[in-house]
């Protein structure tokens, strides 16, 4: 079925032969279409893709489309997003840009300290409203960016440069203190030998602003790469990232135990499968000498599609899902435990109603079935499917 938006006072569809014209010229002239899957209307944005103009959902307002819209989210509530809404990620609906509060800072006093791997993101509930750990902030950008969407149509078009394109297009619309995170935000484009000087001169303009200065406190940037490999350095580990030769991150010894401690099962994943995708995130500054040195880190194991998985649990299920026509979207967890019930998928255009995915692990306790029952009773309007793990093997998905 084709879309129609109301852009300016004339109502158009995707299938005109003249809506590229008319979204270039609604783009020049800083108009919003308006999606008409309902009554009400969702304003959208038009985003500039190369030489190509293209509609796009508002920041976190998927859930207002009606749900067979193409635009439609499940409700944030069934993953770690919903309770960070409103709190640690803040919408401004007039310039379609959301405001984050990060628990992690993005400067650094003192002398240079490899920092934490750790306990951030299995901290307590109490604090999961106000900020976002810096796993949260991945998750934010992964969900915002498109990168938890699946169908099988995409089998095989989704590459790092697709992944960093979508990571890139988030950030722009995303804030931390007032200012752009794109600017405080490293992510390696794809790497080609013969362009190897150019790309090395970008990074390099791209990390003046955080060369260690003589005195005072030192900026900090973001990295979001995946990890090619953990390499030994005479003093902790180099964590080199693909796509960023020559350019190796240093981790200290304490943060490099804390880091195999707390993902040991992102790092049991990712060496169990080479087709698995290491994503790492983390913050870092120049020191004096030129290196570049980990401030605080965290892993996301990714599925060949680089779909983000927990466990061997929902690499199960997420591979049953991408082999479907039907589009699934995968559930993150942001700052929530892994002792706390999450949608691990949503299908969320499945008729007649969108069905809400749940995983019980082997060792959950009476406190996890009895939040998942909550949270399955809180939204009649999506149906559950549960598999409990200790039961036996996965049921058939509810296809409708």
């Amino acid at each position: 079925m084709s879309r129609r938006y109301q852009i300016g006072q004339a109502i158009v569809e995707e299938e005109d032969p003249a809506f590229g014209t008319i979204l270039t010229e609604a783009y020049r002239a800083r108009q919003r279409p308006i999606c008409l899957c309902c009554d009400t209307g969702v304003a959208m944005y038009i985003a500039r893709v190369g030489e190509q103009f293209l509609v796009k959902r508002m920041p976190l307002s998927g859930s207002e489309h009606d749900p067979q819209c193409q635009s439609y989210e499940p409700p944030y509530e069934l993953s770690g997003l919903g309770l960070l809404i409103g709190g640690a990620i803040q919408l401004d609906p007039a310039n379609g840009t959301t405001a984050l509060k990060l628990d992690f800072s993005l400067s650094k006093r003192g002398a240079q300290k490899s920092a934490s791997a750790a306990a951030q993101n299995e901290g307590p509930v109490k604090n999961e409203i106000r900020k976002l750990s810096l796993r949260a902030l991945l998750h934010y950008l992964w969900h915002q960016g498109g990168l938890t969407e699946w169908t099988a149509h995409w089998a095989g078009k989704r590459h790092w440069f697709q992944v960093r394109s979508h990571l890139m297009e988030a950030a722009a619309t995303t804030t931390v203190k007032g200012s752009a995170l794109s600017e405080r935000l490293l992510i390696p484009e794809n790497f080609r030998l013969e362009d190897k000087a150019a790309i090395e001169q970008r990074r390099a303009v791209v990390l003046a602003d955080i060369r260690a200065p003589s005195s005072g406190p030192r900026k900090l940037m973001v990295l979001i790469g995946e990890v090619k490999e953990f390499a030994s350095a005479r003093s902790g580990k180099k964590i080199v990232v693909k796509h960023m030769p020559g350019f190796p991150l240093m981790i200290e010894d304490g943060a490099w135990r804390r880091l195999q401690s707390r993902y040991a099962a992102e790092l049991e994943l990712w060496r169990a499968n080479d087709r698995f995708h290491l994503v790492v995130i983390a913050t870092f500054g120049m020191t004096q000498s030129g290196l570049a040195m980990i401030d605080e880190i965290a892993l996301m194991s990714a599925t060949e599609q680089w779909l983000p998985i927990e466990n061997a649990y929902e690499h199960r299920l997420v591979e049953a899902l991408s082999r479907l026509s039907l589009k699934s979207v995968k559930g993150l967890r942001f700052n929530l435990s892994s002792t706390q019930p999450i949608a691990a998928a949503t299908l969320p255009h499945r008729r007649p109603a969108p069905a809400a995915l749940y995983i019980v692990p082997p060792d959950a306790d009476e406190e996890f079935e009895a939040a998942l029952s909550e949270m399955i009773a809180a939204r009649a309007d999506v149906e559950p499917w549960i598999w409990r793990v200790a039961e036996g093997e996965m049921p058939p998905l509810p296809l409708g």
